[in-house]
C-alpha cells in the first residue's frame, strides 16, 4: 500500500504551491446562548454580516425555485462575484473572500464552461472552490465543510447545489416535519458557529401557491428552520424572473431578474418588481404616476407617445381595479401601494439593511487565502 493513498474525491483539491506547515487554525470561542434579561438588554452584539447586501445574510438560506430556471446559473454568478469582490447581480457592490461551492450535480467539465461564460473573459477568482462530491452532512459533510472554514478564516459564503445531496438519511421514528428541521440544522450550525452565509439550493413544489413561502419542496420544517428563503420564479413581462426575498435579517422584497442568454448572468432590473411583470403600457403608466402622483389619464397619454389616450383611460381603469393604482373622486391617479411610492433604490442598498465597512468591497490587491483541502476530516473519520 502506498505510504501517500489518494485523498477522497470531495476532500481534494490541486495545490498551486508547495505545502507548508499548516497554521493553526483560530480558536473560535463558543457563544453565548444564555443571559438574563437585564445582561442581554445591555450587550452589545454586531450588525449581521451580509454576503449580498440586502439579500444574503449569515445564516442559512435557502434558494429555492423550479428545474431548469437557472437556479444553477445564478447561484454560480454569486459565488464568482462574492470571490472576486465585484457586483452580485452587476448592480450590488459585494466584499470578496473565499467562497466554498458544493456543485453535486456536475463535472468538473461543465463547471468549467458554465464559468467561462460568467467571466467572459475575466480571470477567475483563485477565492472560489469548487467541489464536485461531498458525504451528506451527518456521514462527514459538516465535519468537511468545518474543515474548510477552519483554514479560510475570512470566507463568505458556503453554497450547497443541491441540499437534497446533502441532506442524508432521514432519522428513524420522526416526523416529516422533525426530519425536515434536523436537515437544514446540519447547516444551521455552521452558519451560526463561523458567522457565515450558507446557501442551500433547493426545489419548489410543482403546484403554484400565492405565498411563496408554501412552494418549497418537503414539509415547513425546511423553510422553518432556515433564517432565510428565496424563491426564483419565472416571470411574465419584462423580467426573466422574479426573486421573492424573506427571513429573519432579511426585509421581505421582490427584485426582477433579467437572464442573459449569452453570458448566463442573472441581472437586476431597475425599480420595483411590479413594473416588470406588466405588459409594457402598464409598465410605463406605473413609472409616469409614481413619478407623477395625482395626474389624470390626459396628461399620462401626452407623456406616453406611444398609446393613445382611449387606451391610457382604459389601461388606467382596469389597473385600479387591479389593485396596481388607486383613483381619487376626481380622476387622478396614485400609486396604490408603499412600494411603489418609494421609486427606484440605490442599488448599493437593495434594503433598508445596515451596510457596514466590513461589508463593502476591499481595495485592490486585497490578500488572497491559499486553496486547500475541503477537509482534514477523512482521517478523523477512519480512526
Amino acid at each position: 500500500m502506498s505510504a501517500n493513498p489518494i485523498p477522497p474525491l470531495h476532500l481534494y483539491s490541486v495545490r498551486r504551491e508547495p505545502q507548508t506547515t499548516p497554521e493553526a487554525p483560530p480558536v473560535r470561542e463558543r457563544p453565548r446562548t444564555a443571559w438574563t434579561a437585564d445582561q442581554l438588554m445591555a450587550a452589545e452584539f454586531p450588525e449581521p454580516k451580509w454576503a449580498v447586501p440586502g439579500i444574503l445574510a449569515e445564516g442559512v438560506s435557502l434558494l429555492a425555485g423550479p428545474p431548469k430556471v437557472g437556479k444553477s446559473w445564478l447561484s454560480l454568478g454569486l459565488g464568482l462575484s462574492v470571490a472576486a469582490g465585484g457586483k452580485a447581480f452587476d448592480s450590488v457592490p459585494v466584499k470578496g473572500g473565499p467562497v466554498l461551492y458544493l456543485a453535486l450535480e456536475d463535472t468538473p467539465r461543465r463547471l468549467q464552461t458554465r464559468m467561462g461564460k460568467l467571466l467572459g473573459g475575466e480571470k477567475a477568482p483563485a477565492d472560489l472552490t469548487l467541489v464536485t462530491e461531498c458525504p451528506p452532512f451527518p456521514q462527514g459533510g459538516s465535519e468537511a465543510i468545518a474543515g474548510w472554514l477552519d483554514r479560510n478564516p475570512d470566507a463568505r459564503m458556503v453554497v450547497i447545489d443541491v441540499f437534497a445531496k446533502m441532506r442524508g438519511q432521514s432519522p428513524q421514528g420522526v416526523s416529516a416535519y422533525d426530519a425536515d428541521y434536523v436537515a437544514v440544522g446540519y447547516a444551521k450550525r455552521i452558519a451560526d458557529h463561523y458567522g457565515i452565509a450558507v446557501v442551500l439550493v433547493h426545489h419548489v413544489r410543482k403546484m403554484a401557491s400565492e405565498d411563496f413561502l408554501t412552494e418549497v419542496s418537503g414539509t415547513n420544517g425546511i423553510a422553518g428552520a432556515a433564517d432565510a428563503t428565496l424563491v426564483l420564479k419565472r416571470a411574465r413581462g419584462q423580467a426573466d424572473g422574479i426573486l421573492h426575498v424573506t427571513g429573519r435579517d432579511v426585509n421581505e422584497a421582490e427584485y426582477a431578474l433579467a437572464f442573459q442568454e449569452a453570458s448566463g448572468a442573472w441581472h437586476l432590473l431597475d425599480g420595483p418588481a411590479s413594473d416588470h411583470t406588466v405588459g409594457d403600457t402598464r409598465a410605463a403608466i406605473l413609472r409616469y404616476v409614481r413619478s407623477n402622483p395625482g395626474a389624470k389619464p390626459k396628461d399620462i397619454a401626452e407623456a406616453l407617445p406611444q398609446a393613445d389616450a382611449d387606451t391610457v383611460r382604459r389601461t388606467c381603469s382596469r389597473m385600479a381595479a387591479d389593485g396596481q393604482l388607486t383613483k381619487d373622486g376626481s380622476g387622478r391617479y396614485y400609486p396604490d401601494t408603499e412600494t411603489r411610492t418609494q421609486g427606484t433604490q440605490d442599488m448599493s442598498q437593495v434594503s433598508d439593511c445596515p451596510v457596514g465597512p466590513a461589508d463593502l468591497r476591499e481595495l485592490p490587491g486585497q490578500q488572497k487565502w491559499e486553496l486547500s483541502q475541503v477537509s482534514d476530516s477523512g482521517e478523523r473519520s477512519n480512526q
